[in-house]
């Protein structure tokens, strides 16, 4: 391993290269620009070299100072005392590592013997020579220990950061802010992470604390507030120990919105410190990987997956999520995430308005950047299953779930493929782990009413149902208008046998948006298991039929909810009409492409 680790920026290798020939000419081994061995990792290599370096130089420059890799490896040095920061053309230097005395390069004229040059040579040689005594005495005083007990077990909630900036609308900002948080602190095997869902139950609430973390049994809670307004953003911090009440940790950040990645890369890495934790090569590495570096694309994200978890399976919503994610994917064709995201949401626009993206593409393109996004895989299963082909949507569902155990869109699907099968045990396990996953998931809590209906256990949907109503009613307060949501607690509600609040939320849906497929399939569905009632259902389900799609078309064919109606007259006469004119609308575009690439 090297002496000296110099951490700088891929364009300004030409003027890091005669720092380096200075520092090797003192007789100090230096890692800078490596030639990688076959099979090496390259980030791994990366790691090892910069934590046992006894100095790291970081360069900073006007380039350098917006990569967060390099504010990453300072903050890293920084943390073990073994940072010499040198600077080139007066590039601002990011706060956390102002206080570091820093040189300034621009005068040394790559001459070793300049005053610039010796400043920072002579600070290396103090840095290298502690750093040398301070691993003898580490070295001398393990030896000479007992093997140490345990390392003290730490548990956290991450409460739902407070939005601060006096507009609903970036309600989306702050709760990203709070997931984001969440999802690095679970990348540190050292700490036990309380679940997205479980620590957004508390989001509104008015309680302390220390009651918060004894309810769920952490020995700390962190909470906070985001306010954004004018290209600023100001987040505070502070984490409590359950224990004695006591605050171990807390901050105010005030950064340019462009800085919001390395913002948070700072509040894992000071509750990590705060509690004395070691990180791992790897869990260093994994914070910092965020899907994208650009701030734009990952906050189209963030609007677009807020959308997606309280409006789902409607039109005007999928339409709205294409958008956000195609701009997301414009900025940044790397964001696999984004690309993932944007399946889903043409995957549910399909099923009511046909296009000529059902989302496969999306998803393929999410696949080849990253492989092992377990979202990616679900969209794909979901999509196959829209094609029929049910084999293969099983197995990437599988593969899914395999990936990512605790993946909210793995179990949704799964869920999905499950009860279109008939399998409704199975369907009631995913669905069950979905509503747990996500809290805002109106819709799987409603599938949950289906499938213990199917099962016979009026318990389990009476209990369902009630949830699903709840959920709905907590997504109503901020967005009265949200017609999918209203179908799906109308349906819940007559699942309850609460039928006058159920018919005014159907006939308040029907006055906002009465072509809305969902809603009306979703009430159909309502009035045919549970009213018995079929005439009313293909009243509902009449002028959803002239423009069905064959996703829908076929969905509803296999949805036990409408077993009752198989053998009605009126029934068959519109699925045979349906059936007549997509199979017309098939021939019509198969002939046009035939006579297109004849032409």
């Amino acid at each position: 391993m090297a002496d000296v680790f110099i951490s700088y920026a891929r364009a300004d290798k030409a003027r890091v290269a005669p720092l380096v020939k200075a520092i090797e000419a003192k007789g100090w081994s230096v890692w800078w620009d490596p030639e990688m061995s076959p099979g090496q990792e390259f980030d791994d290599q990366i790691d090892a070299e910069l934590m046992s370096a006894k100095a790291v130089v970081v360069v900073w420059t006007p380039t350098s100072v917006v990569s967060r890799w390099v504010r990453g490896e300072a903050r890293d040095a920084a943390d073990r005392g073994v940072l010499v920061p040198v600077r080139f053309e007066q590039a601002r230097l990011p706060i956390d590592v102002r206080a570091i005395h820093t040189t300034d390069l621009d005068d040394w004229d790559e001459d070793p013997a300049s005053a610039p040059a010796q400043t920072c040579l002579h600070a290396l040689a103090a840095m290298i020579a502690h750093a040398s005594a301070a691993q003898a005495a580490e070295a001398k005083t393990h030896a000479a220990a007992p093997a140490q007990q345990g390392a003290p077990h730490y548990s956290v909630c991450v409460l739902p950061f407070l939005n601060m900036s006096g507009d609903p609308e970036q309600e989306y900002f702050s709760d990203g802010i709070s997931e984001d948080v969440i999802t690095d602190l679970n990348k540190v095997s050292a700490l036990e992470v309380v679940s997205r869902n479980t620590a957004f139950a508390y989001k509104g609430k008015q309680m302390d604390a220390s009651a918060i973390a004894r309810k769920l049994k952490v020995t700390h809670v962190l909470e906070g507030s985001v306010r954004r307004a004018g290209g600023r953003v100001r987040i505070t911090a502070q984490l409590t120990d359950a224990a004695n009440d006591r605050q171990v940790w807390a901050e105010r950040f005030d950064r340019d919105t462009d800085d919001i990645f390395a913002l948070q890369d700072e509040i894992s890495h000071a509750i990590v410190k705060a509690l004395r934790l070691q990180l791992l090569p790897e869990e260093r590495r994994a914070i910092r990987r965020r899907g994208t570096e650009s701030v734009e694309a990952h906050d189209l994200y963030l609007m677009a997956r807020q959308i997606y978890v309280t409006t789902q399976e409607d039109e005007r919503a999928s339409q709205a999520i294409i958008r956000a994610c195609q701009r997301a994917t414009e900025i940044d064709p790397h964001y696999a995430q984004a690309w993932a995201l944007l399946a889903w949401a043409q995957r549910s626009l399909n099923q009511f308005v046909a296009q000529p993206e059902d989302g496969m593409t999306a998803a393929e393109r999410a696949l080849a950047i990253d492989p092992n996004l377990a979202d990616a895989h679900a969209v794909k299963a979901d999509i196959l299953r829209t094609r029929g082909k049910m084999d293969a949507a099983v197995a990437e569902a599988a593969t899914a779930l395999k990936l990512d155990p605790e993946s909210y869109e793995a179990h949704r699907t799964a869920g999905r493929i499950a009860y279109l099968q008939h399998r409704f045990k199975d369907a009631v396990t995913y669905y069950e782990k979905a509503v747990g996953l996500m809290d805002s998931d109106v819709n799987s809590a409603m599938m949950l009413v289906s499938s213990y209906r199917a099962l016979g256990d009026n318990a389990g949907r009476l209990r369902a149902a009630a949830m699903a109503v709840q959920r709905a009613d907590a997504v109503l307060v901020h967005d009265q208008n949200n017609v999918g949501v209203i179908a799906s607690s109308a349906n819940s509600l007559i699942a309850a046998g609460d039928m006058e609040r159920a018919t005014a939320r159907m006939n308040r849906a029907l006055l906002i948006d009465p072509d809305n497929f969902g809603m009306r399939y979703n009430f159909a569905c309502g009035l045919c298991v549970y009213q018995h009632d079929n005439d009313a259902a293909l009243d509902m389900l009449g002028p959803v039929f002239p423009r069905i799609t064959g996703d829908l078309l076929r969905y509803l064919q296999a949805d036990p909810d409408f077993d009752s109606l198989r053998d009605d007259p009126r029934y068959l006469a519109l699925v045979a009409a349906a059936e007549a004119r997509l199979g017309a609308a098939k021939d019509s575009a198969t002939a046009a492409t035939a006579t297109g690439s004849g032409g």
